[in-house]
Parts: structure tokens; sequence; C-alpha cells
């Protein structure tokens, strides 16, 4: 078995985790090839073009797209685990996505940051239904929507209710209402 061979396969091994950008697999090749050692000269380019040529291989049978990749990233970051669009960007560059494909997809996915961050707080308010305390819960809140990459200003828009309405809200968790949503629901539409 050659050195094409060896690593196609660990290539498959590798996606069948779950989708990668081209970057990730090329980089998994070259720390995966026992020529990972300090090699120079033509050993290295030898390795590079059997890199390129499994790059291309799987390319052509579809095991790897950039521009899939990066809409499943999003898919993944916006709904499962909601995370800041600009989080997600450095995400993606970091994993080797060029910008202007970033932007382009971006572009086509729906749904904003403080959309996001509102569903995430209303999740996480449910865990907080012990604190009375507007101003402690108010931090509570702000901490962990800044750990998922928001910025102040749609941190302040999400946690921008009043006093009444935190109370509202708290007191029919606090009792395990079974219509608290529709508290919820009535106490933020008072709100606005």
């Amino acid at each position: 078995m050659d050195n094409f061979e060896k690593l196609l396969g660990k290539s498959f091994r590798f996606l069948s985790y779950r989708p990668r950008s081209e970057k990730e697999v090329k980089d998994y090749l070259r720390k995966k090839s026992f020529f990972a050692k300090a090699i120079e000269g033509q050993e290295k380019n030898n390795l590079e073009s059997v890199i390129d040529s499994i790059i291309n291989k799987l390319k052509e049978q579809k095991f790897l797209n950039d521009e899939e990749f990066v809409k499943w990233w999003i898919e993944q970051r916006t709904t499962i685990k909601p995370k800041a669009s600009r989080l997600i960007k450095i995400e993606l560059k970091q994993k080797g996505i060029a910008k202007d494909l970033i932007d382009k997809i971006f572009e086509e996915s729906p749904g904003s940051d403080l959309e996001k961050a509102t569903v995430l707080a209303k999740r996480r308010i449910k865990r907080y239904s012990h604190i009375s305390d507007r101003k402690k819960l108010y931090n509570k809140l702000g901490r962990f929507l800044a750990s998922r990459g928001f910025n102040y200003e749609t941190i302040k828009d999400v946690l921008k209710v009043s006093q009444e309405t935190v109370a509202r809200v708290n007191g029919a968790l606090n009792y395990r209402s079974e219509g608290y949503e529709i508290v919820v629901r009535k106490a933020l539409r008072d709100e606005q």
C-alpha cells in the first residue's frame, strides 16, 4: 500500500465524524503522515503532491466542499449551540475559509445576533428562576451572552426590560405556572 492509499483511508476516516474544511484535511494529513518528522527537499515535495492529489480526489467525489462546510458550520452554531456571528466568522477563518465565502454565506443566512441572543436568554432565564435580584439576574445573563460572543450593544438590547417585567417572569417561573410562556410573551409585549 503506497502513501496515497494510506492517507486517502485516513482522510475518509477523518471525514466520517463530521464535515471538514479543505485546510482541516490538509493539516490532518500533514500531521498523520509518517513524513511529518523533519523532512526536507524531495520527500516534502512528494508529500505535498500526494496531499494535493488526495484533496482533488475528495473534491471530485464531493467529500470536500468548503461552501457546504460553511453552511453546515453556521447552521450548527446558530441552531444547536447559538453563538454570535462575529465569533462564528472567527472560527471559520481559523478553519481556513476565505473571507469572501464567509461573507457570501452570511448574507444568505437568516437571523440576526439580536434574535439569537434573545432566544438564548429566554432559554437560560429558566435556570435563573431562583434569582430575585434584577441586577444579579442581568449580570448572570450578560456574562452568559458575552461568553457566546455577543457584543455589549446586543446584550444591552436583550436585557432592556423593566424590573416589573423581570418580577412577573420570575413569579411565573417560581410558581411553576403552566402558562409561564404566556406570561413571558405578554410581559415582553407589554414592555414594548
